[in-house]
């Protein structure tokens, strides 16, 4: 496996060089970081450089890295990560892109190197709302065509905003303000002497 590992960081550095902002060998895996402005590059290169090959693109989330760990974070809020595989040469690449501006998160669309990126890239653009420039077709992909920001920020509350009900009168779903008072709940313990037959 180390020989290997050796063999993809070598290709790595050669064909990518400066490109690599940083460079993470970790539990037989290897994770490289690229800045936004140079992701679509890189991507392409990725796949067509032959010592490289990753022909798929297995997965892409988005993270929102505003309290990783539970402990503040210094560095950009959103995060993409992309999981890459070689079937030719049998290895497997993990690529981190952060996105330049927390404010309006954005990063470069891979769908066109990968066109398995599509619903990946709706997904992160739906629960975390980073933006994939170039996307032909970014909208939500899981959440309500009217639900309003994005769920899995970390400042979204797991209440929601709004909640849905059918209202008889009406007769149509209407969308109101969370009627849910937030509480907190302690649970009851319950102790018996004899507890499942034990003395």
């Amino acid at each position: 496996m180390t020989q290997k590992l050796d063999n993809l960081q070598a290709a790595l550095e050669a064909v990518l060089g400066a490109r690599i902002r940083q460079f993470k060998r970790d539990r037989g895996e290897i994770t490289i970081s690229v800045a936004a402005s140079d992701w679509a590059e890189v991507a392409a290169r990725l796949r067509d450089d032959p010592s490289l090959r990753f022909e798929q693109l297995i997965d892409l989330c988005g993270l929102d890295m505003s309290s990783w760990r539970d402990q503040p974070w210094d560095g950009a809020r959103y995060v993409v990560v992309t999981h890459l595989l070689s079937v030719s040469l049998n290895w497997r690449l993990r690529v981190r892109v952060a996105a330049p501006d927390d404010e309006l998160p954005m990063v470069p669309s891979v769908t066109d190197v990968w066109n398995s990126a599509n619903w990946f890239e709706r997904e992160a653009f739906d629960l975390y709302g980073i933006i994939f420039e170039g996307h032909a077709d970014l909208r939500r992909l899981l959440t309500d065509y009217g639900f309003i920001g994005h769920p899995m920020r970390k400042d979204f509350p797991t209440t929601g905003h709004v909640e849905m009900r059918y209202d008889e009168q009406t007769r149509r779903v209407i969308y109101q303000p969370v009627t849910i008072e937030p509480r907190e709940l302690t649970p009851r313990v319950v102790r018996e002497d004899n507890y499942g037959g034990l003395h």
